[in-house]
């Protein structure tokens, strides 16, 4: 059922950085029911974007939109179905899958990823960005969760504040403790990073 396109066609990047196509939200919009068709968009900061148009048909979803490559002028029009699959759930219900359209793939999954074709995240090779995280990015965030926790001021930078009103001062010390380390955590990390393993932490606070 699949063949537009090939697997294993695009460089390394982020889910974030291509547009996504949600079954589930298809789902719970009703838009899954044979015999639709609709424009479906993407928008940013409350401006579409980008858009496609769709037609649903007996297990299968059909995409038709218009694309470029980077740096090309030309416009290519895409016309093709992607099959369906679905799962049995609790209580009778089913819980529906894209079969990934690219050639020798059929994955089934839930999210398909827009760049030439639409497609799954193997064949385009994305990563999800917190796998693109360091080591000390994930402290930094733990640490502002803490803060955020704490009433603190966002930003492990701007150093510690007070004690809520009403919390214990076990609980309050237990997450300043563990606060205080992934901030160390954090800034030893940035330190390695930008060669400044000479310079003290406190230097920078």
């Amino acid at each position: 059922m699949g063949g537009t396109g090939s697997g294993r066609f695009g460089a390394k990047k982020t889910t974030s950085d291509y547009r996504k196509l949600d079954i589930r939200r298809l789902k719970s919009e009703g838009l899954l029911l044979p015999n639709l068709a609709f424009e479906w968009q993407w928008s940013r900061h409350g401006k579409v974007f980008a858009s496609i148009r769709m037609r649903t048909e007996e297990n299968r979803v059909r995409l038709i939109y218009r694309h470029r490559n980077h740096g090309e002028d030309e416009w290519q029009d895409e016309n093709y179905p992607v099959y369906l699959d679905w799962t049995a759930c609790h209580l009778g219900s089913k819980r529906p899958w894209f079969l990934c359209p690219a050639r020798g793939c059929d994955r089934r999954v839930a999210l398909l990823y827009g760049g030439g074709i639409f497609a799954c995240r193997h064949c385009y090779q994305l990563a999800y960005d917190s796998q693109r995280e360091t080591s000390y990015d994930r402290a930094a965030h733990r640490a502002d969760k803490i803060r955020k926790k704490l009433g603190w001021e966002p930003g492990i930078l701007n150093g510690n504040g007070w004690k809520p009103k009403g919390m214990h001062w076990i609980t309050y010390q237990r997450l300043t403790a563990r606060h205080d380390a992934f901030m160390s955590e954090s800034l030893a990390g940035m330190a390695q990073r930008l060669n400044l393993l000479g310079e003290s932490i406190e230097d920078w606070i």
